[in-house]
């Protein structure tokens, strides 16, 4: 079977794409943002002339390859089982890439990345490991996140009361200089202390210290990563002709099709690699959504046939050589067809995922100048910070959280149904325990959807979202319709020396970004999962789905009803 599509839009769509290809060249925009001229995007260069370091990372890491290595062989002689990662967003989403995409090597310890406040969550992996044979990395590019010191306390504690325990020795921080969580290493005498460049975005940083010191342990080829990202690097210098610039390219694209109406990116990839997209989610998300404009990235929706879509979509295909891509590549295929843009990016390896990161970095900042955006600020994360530390401030003085008003799962749907418009995305937002029926649940639930409403759906789990999508939630176009799924928090799990516990901290969460969403004018609709999660969200599913027409007793031939 052909590979579908190719690295270049097919017609009609390269025309519009060519015609803006001509401005970035007239703007001179990369060889300007390789000087780094801050005027691409904005006047002003706050949080741009300090945020462009990724851009030299492939050549500026190869000097902490002797650290990693012996940090790797290190962990491999003394007989490390499990590293924890505790981080959220930017510190989370490129080593979950890693682990997804690369599995457990030969000799590796087990990397588990928790960036959850939801207590099943956090106990699931407490007692999945062996505390006095694992290292936590605690990984922060602010050093005050509160999800990330709220479990360090509970590492911290589980740890000192095992047997045969080392200590501060199990314990690695991950982080900016001069911050709150650099002088608590020292105070804790972690055994190390990676002090990241601060000219480093959060989404930005998967190839920088955040994503190589856990990709190191987990024994993967660190000096093949950077050359692989250096080469798309040297790639993306073309100026002479944008098509072969392979990050400028994107970006046109993305750009020129946004503007055209088709502002939903769906990232597709061969299973072993289809957390990709949860990773592009961050940075297209954080980048471009604000300023009530943005590109809407889709990750891991089930494929489902072209008709269902609407006509705001952009597919990119992201092929991995020898992986089993014959379903993907035939519904591929039909959507280029069906003539839908779709570009494809052929991957010989896993460890060509180095290179994809810098092409998708350089393309969002490239999009970032077509649509007028500064791709590299986040000015709505804080907001729903705050309301998560007013909510806790409230709960601490009246002891109880507020009551959101909850739907049923009929509610929900009918809610939902009411709000769903041409060019809607509905994002569910999910505050529980990951497991495989409930991520299959989920899938069901967003197949529904799409085929009922022909609608965009994402999924994120909480309140990891809230550093991922989180700003494109309240900042990006006016066209989300939020469903928030809100578990019990049964049984609870205490944070030691605070007044509230994680699952306060996670309903707190919760509740602050629901009112943050109001506050936007976005409609959201909350539902409790209760005691079964899966059989909630497969209730709210099965009343997306109309009930199947039944044939006249008189006639065999039936007309169906439409989107049925």
């Amino acid at each position: 079977m052909a590979i579908p599509s190719g690295e270049q839009l097919a017609a009609p769509y390269d025309t519009v794409v060519r015609d803006r290809m001509e401005s970035v060249k007239r703007d001179q925009v990369v060889g300007r943002l390789w000087s780094k001229d801050h005027r691409l995007w904005k006047p002003d260069p706050a949080e741009i002339t300090n945020r462009l370091g990724w851009l030299s990372l492939a050549e500026d890491m190869s000097a902490h390859l002797p650290e990693l290595k012996d940090l790797s062989e290190t962990a491999r002689t003394e007989g490390i089982r499990d590293v924890v990662l505790l981080g959220m967003g930017g510190s989370s989403l490129g080593p979950e890439v890693f682990r997804a995409s690369f599995g457990t090597q030969k000799g590796a310890p087990r990397l588990w990345v928790l960036d959850s406040t939801v207590p099943g969550w956090i106990r699931r992996v407490s007692t999945s490991i062996h505390p006095a044979h694992t290292l936590f990395l605690v990984a922060s590019k602010s050093g005050g996140t509160i999800e990330v010191l709220s479990l360090f306390a509970h590492f911290w504690k589980l740890v000192a009361g095992t047997k045969g325990n080392r200590g501060g020795q199990q314990f690695i921080a991950i982080t900016d200089p001069g911050t709150g969580l650099e002088k608590m290493a020292r105070e804790y005498c972690f055994r190390q202390i990676f002090t990241n460049p601060p000219d480093i975005g959060g989404r930005y940083s998967v190839l920088s210290l955040f994503g190589l010191v856990p990709a190191a342990l987990l024994r993967l080829d660190i000096s093949r990563l950077l050359q692989r990202a250096g080469a798309m690097a040297v790639r993306c210098r073309e100026r002479r002709a944008i098509q072969d610039n392979p990050g400028a390219y994107l970006g046109t694209a993305m750009g020129a099709l946004a503007q055209a109406g088709r502002d939903k990116v769906t990232v597709l990839a061969s299973s072993p690699i289809d957390t990709f997209g949860l990773w592009a989610e961050q940075l297209l998300a954080e980048s471009t959504g604000k300023e009530t404009r943005g590109i809407v990235p889709v990750a891991q929706e089930p494929v489902l046939s072209p008709a269902q879509y609407g006509s705001d979509r952009f597919f990119v295909y992201l092929r991995l050589k020898g992986a089993n891509n014959q379903t993907l590549d035939r519904q591929v295929q039909a959507l280029v067809r069906a003539g839908h843009p779709v570009l494809t990016f052929a991957l010989r390896d896993r460890y060509d995922l180095a290179a994809e990161f810098f092409r998708w970095e350089y393309a969002t900042a490239v999009a970032g100048h077509l649509l007028g955006i500064q791709p590299f600020d986040q000015p709505n994360v804080q907001e729903s910070k705050d309301n998560t530390r007013r909510v806790l401030d409230g709960y601490q003085t009246a002891g109880r959280l507020p009551e959101p008003v909850v739907s049923s799962p009929k509610d929900a749907v009918v809610g939902l149904s009411g709000k769903v418009q041409v060019g809607s995305y509905v994002a569910i937002l999910a505050y529980t325990t990951p497991t495989k029926l409930f991520e299959a649940a989920i899938r069901r639930l967003r197949k529904a959807l799409v085929q009922q409403h022909h609608v965009t759906t994402t999924f994120g789990y909480g309140p990891r979202y809230l550093h991922s999508t989180g700003q494109l939630h309240k900042g990006g176009p006016a066209s989300g319709i939020f469903l928030e799924l809100v578990d019990r928090m049964t049984p609870d799990l205490t944070i030691p020396a605070q007044q509230f516990s994680f699952g306060v901290l996670a309903k707190a969460q919760a509740t602050g970004d629901l009112e943050s969403l109001q506050a936007h004018g976005r409609p959201v609709i909350r539902v409790t999962l209760g005691a079964d999660p899966v059989a909630t969200v497969d209730a709210i599913a099965h009343r997306v789905r109309p009930a199947p027409s039944r044939p006249h007793r008189r006639t065999a031939r039936v007309r169906r009803r439409p989107n049925s």
